[in-house]
């Protein structure tokens, strides 16, 4: 039989397929070598991208220092031990590289045990088949890529591939339990250490759903006593409702940033201004505006709605006292063994109706989530379930026509005669484009999905970060898993099916019918997936591109230089710039257990995935090693409780493995019971080692203590005594809308003097006849703390020169740090209530964060709580703005439309020493601080 494409440019679709395979490994293993080499070269010169870490950390987590040499990174990356990695990065990220380095380790035995037994099996037997069908006159096609596939095995040799399956599941499990073991340490370890065990959320339990009748501090005592008698009281506190100053800060801080956006704009080149003022529409939800879509002066308009945002705040806060607690609160113990001992007692049960748990890092708490009631949290759950089933059903659509056409060319060929001509003309280039586009469109849609998904777990009712990241993980790898494995595999099937009639129908000219009954459904299954498994080599082998991208920090390098020279960067843009960057583990996690997913199914179709693979892992292992000791930093550290969730998904990648075989099986084998038989146990043995893997790690993973003192476990660190005599819970656990400081806009400091000449017009008639502006920041407010020198910045802009626009100057101020992994000592600095350096280290005193670990303590600080309100500070201010001005109400008399009644605050120490309103008139009574003067400004925002 004349081999249909024998003929001089004859488009060739298995040669194209193989041909595709090698361009996508020479052209990924290229480029990723170029980008090393760039690395190699740029690294020494570019520590702000290649080394923040090293520049900013303190002492104890600074990682050892690099040299300038081409390859000085080695040493340190590669000689470091674990016990170092604890220590500099954090438990999540060893547990990361742990979990890089099983990965590779794995699918390097699976490797070398897959392809020295399954290639000579398929290739002894595939040249058999083809031998045989030579002999009957048959020219069957075939190549080496091809031919390393089960597509033309029959009979008894599938024994051989279910022998295999076993020994698969017993490696993968072998090296699970091996990792188990190290990541039990590891955490044993962590619960050890000084730092755990004087932290306070260590010893505190969270209750949450608490009735209406037990909330009080004394009904969360009584909730604790009925699950377990311990000898110690805990310390309670419930929590309080902070009505919307979470929203106000929140519209506050867009404002600020808006404002920023504005000014960085308008000041670009301070010697030519633009003739025309920038405009805006106002916040939908502002309500001094009713026409929301008039356009206004966006700088006296954010201007103004900064100040009135800071007041409405000030007043909500100044409300907030005990009289309306919530469903939720805190119960701190003295020791750890008494909170983790309770903790155990109430995991299976809700006493009173409460589930209490240990308690989180307060900076983890996503706290608008707390208030949920189950009922609500389940209707929430359900409904995000719902938007991720239409996502992935919308995904179908894109995910065919990638399955379909791009992933094999020959299918568009056969439906369009003219490219099938092109394509014979143009082979190589062809081979090109199915190589590398149909993956690369595959990859882009993956960028988006993390921040869908986070979104979606919040609004699920997730109450904590961390769980919201385990979700995501489990959501992307459901998403992956489905689309881009299963349904993607599916569509190459239904294909395989609808060419298969074609062909029967073409040759027979059958009836619709008998052609059905000719298509063997699971043959045809098989054979799909052994032509889909080209595509999925050249898939991982992309992945080894996509790691070399990240080393060499490629985004950051070219947004980075792209945005300084054609965008407006504000300083706050260019201080979080220089940043270390947050490490998404959601992300990197569904990509190493979607490519092993992957690797194992396709394992039995196409052994080469596995050394694929495991070169991929041996790269990007050492590569995350490097990027994690010098350049990311953890945001939100977990303490390791990532691991459970890989686990159970390692397990689900070798479960879908032994669904592969069996469908081989079913499809070709002989002796189909008997067979299939054999495969039941190993669903079963991997149900069995995951339970025995619950039972003997997981409650010593997350409990200290279960009431008794653990065998073999390390002797406790010493109790800082002084340190716990000091806490406050309702102060380290209440909420941080309570206690935040708002944000001060950030404005270059070449742009100083022109603000005058922003505001001129606008508010000069309103200052008293105040000459110029630049005369309001040449006015020094003295600072309280230290007499006779000048306080810090007594402006509300923050102006910051060109050389201080470094995450170094800032690293100490929570409203950067705490994006950027500074958890409190990370940059050196400590949070510890009372302590005079976080009080005064800030020079515009900012002490504590939103989500800070152990923010400060405001009675140390001088701060009045509301009455009848303990523990909660009802205003951050230092000085209160001046009370004779109605902020930013527009006058009405004024026939400027943008005119505001001295109402900007932003040129308040401007102002000639007003006279005090007289009560009644909605402000309170002016008085002078303690020093006599009479400044309108704080030194500090709340």
């Amino acid at each position: 039989m004349k081999d249909p494409f024998a003929d001089k440019g004859k488009y060739d679709p298995v040669n194209v397929q193989q041909n595709s395979v090698i361009v996508a490994v020479l052209t990924s293993l290229g480029i990723t070598a170029a980008i090393f080499v760039g690395f190699c070269l740029l690294r020494p010169f570019n520590k702000t991208v290649y080394a923040p870490r090293l520049r900013y950390t303190d002492e104890k987590h600074r990682p050892p220092p690099l040299g300038k040499g081409i390859f000085a990174w080695y040493n340190p990356v590669f000689k470091t031990n674990e016990d170092e990695y604890v220590e500099k990065i954090g438990l999540d990220a060893t547990i990361f590289l742990r979990f890089g380095r099983m990965c590779r380790n794995m699918f390097a035995v699976l490797a070398v045990v897959g392809c020295a037994i399954l290639i000579p099996v398929n290739l002894i037997n595939s040249n058999s088949f083809k031998n045989n069908l030579k002999s009957q006159g048959i020219n069957s096609q075939g190549t080496a890529i091809i031919m390393m596939t089960p597509r033309d095995l029959f009979g008894q040799v599938f024994w051989t591939f279910i022998g295999i399956s076993y020994v698969f599941d017993i490696i993968v499990c072998s090296f699970l339990w091996w990792t188990y073991r190290a990541v039990y340490r590891l955490r044993r370890k962590y619960m050890a250490s000084t730092e755990y065990q004087n932290s306070l959320y260590a010893r505190t339990l969270i209750i949450t759903d608490i009735p209406r009748d037990l909330r009080t501090d004394q009904g969360i005592v009584d909730i604790t006593d009925s699950l377990r008698s311990v000898p110690e009281i805990p310390r309670p506190s419930i929590g309080r409702n902070v009505k919307d100053i979470p929203e106000l800060i929140e519209e506050h801080e867009k404002a600020v940033v808006d404002l920023e956006s504005v000014l960085a704009k308008y000041l670009k080149h301070p010697d030519k201004l633009p003739t025309e003022r920038p405009l805006c529409k106002p916040s939908k939800k502002d309500p001094e505006y009713t026409n929301k879509e008039a356009e206004v002066d966006a700088i006296i308009y954010l201007t103004a709605r900064i100040e009135r945002l800071e007041e409405q705040i000030k007043r909500t806060r100044e409300t907030v006292d005990k009289r309306n607690p919530l469903s939720y609160g805190f119960a701190s113990y003295e020791t750890i063994d008494a909170a983790h001992s309770v903790a155990f007692s109430a995991r299976n049960k809700h006493p009173k109706g409460t589930t209490v748990r240990l308690a989180p890092k307060p900076r983890d708490i996503i706290w608008k989530n707390l208030t949920l009631d189950p009922k609500t949290r389940r209707w929430r759950r359900f409904v995000n379930n719902l938007w991720i089933a239409l996502l992935t059903a919308l995904y179908f659509i894109p995910n065919s026509l990638i399955a379909v056409f791009l992933v094999k060319l020959s299918n568009i060929a056969l439906l369009w005669p003219k490219f099938e001509a092109e394509m014979g003309k143009n082979q190589t280039f062809w081979a090109i484009v199915q190589g590398i586009a149909a993956p690369a469109l595959t990859s882009l849609f993956y960028y988006f999905l993390p921040i869908i998904f986070r979104r979606l777990s919040i609004k699920a009712g997730d109450y904590t970060k961390t769980s919201r990241e385990r979700h995501v993980i489990h959501q992307l790898y459901s998403f992956f898993v489905v689309n881009n494995l299963v349904v993607f595999s599916l569509f190459g099937i239904v294909v395989q099916w609808v060419l298969a009639a074609i062909n029967i129908s073409r040759a027979t000219k059958a009836p619709f019918v008998e052609i059905i009954k000719q298509i063997h459904p699971m043959v045809s299954t098989m054979i799909a997936l052994c032509n889909i498994s080209p595509f999925w080599v050249t898939w991982l082998v992309q992945r080894n591109l996509g790691a070399a991208i990240d080393l060499a920090q490629v985004v950051n390098l070219a947004w980075g230089s792209f945005s300084r020279k054609f965008l407006n960067p504000t300083p706050r843009e260019m201080i979080i710039r220089t940043a270390p960057p947050a490490f998404d583990y959601a992300s990197y996690y569904n990509y190493f257990l979607f490519y092993s997913t992957v690797a194992l199914c396709f394992a039995p179709l196409q052994p080469i995935t596995l050394v694929v693979t495991a070169f991929y892992f041996a790269i990007d292992s050492w590569m995350k090693k490097y990027l994690l000791m010098y350049v990311f930093c953890t945001k939100n550290e977990s303490g390791g409780l990532y691991w459970r969730v890989l686990f159970n998904r390692m397990l689900t990648g070798a479960f879908l493995s032994n669904c592969i075989v069996a469908l081989m099986v079913g499809a070709k084998g002989d002796q189909l019971v008997m067979m299939l038989g054999a495969m039941v146990p190993l669903p079963l043995l991997l149900l069995g080692f995951k339970v025995y893997c619950r039972n003997a790690f997981d409650n010593p993973m997350k409990y200290y203590s279960k009431g008794e003192v653990a065998k073999g476990s390390e002797a406790p660190a010493p109790i800082d005594k002084e340190s716990r005599r000091r806490d406050r819970v309702a102060v380290r656990f209440g909420h941080p809308a309570l206690y935040q400081k708002l944000t001060v806009p950030m404005v270059h400091d070449k742009s100083k003097h022109l603000l005058s000449e922003l505001y001129r017009g606008q508010l000069d008639g309103d200052l008293g006849g105040t000459a110029g502006y630049s005369d309001v920041y040449s006015m020094k407010r003295m600072s309280k703390e230290h007499p006779g020198k000048a306080a810090g910045a007594s402006s509300p802009f923050e102006f910051v020169s060109e050389n201080k626009m470094d995450f170094q100057n800032f690293k100490d101020r929570p409203e950067f740090s705490d994006e950027h992994g500074g958890e409190g000592s990370v940059y050196g600095h400590d949070t510890r209530p009372g302590t005079p350096g976080t009080m005064l280290g800030s020079e515009r005193g900012r002490t504590a964060s939103r989500d800070s670990d152990r923010p400060f303590s405001p009675e140390d600080n001088g701060v009045i709580y509301p009455t009848g309100y303990h523990s909660t500070p009802s205003n951050l201010r230092e000085y209160s703005p001046s009370p004779n001005r109605e902020f930013g109400r527009v006058d009405s008399n004024s026939s400027n439309p943008y005119h505001i009644r001295d109402e900007t605050n932003l040129l308040g120490s401007a102002a000639p020493m007003g006279s005090s309103q007289t009560p009644g008139q909605g402000y309170a009574a002016y008085t002078p601080d303690q020093d006599g003067r009479t400044d309108y400004f704080r030194s500090g925002r709340m």
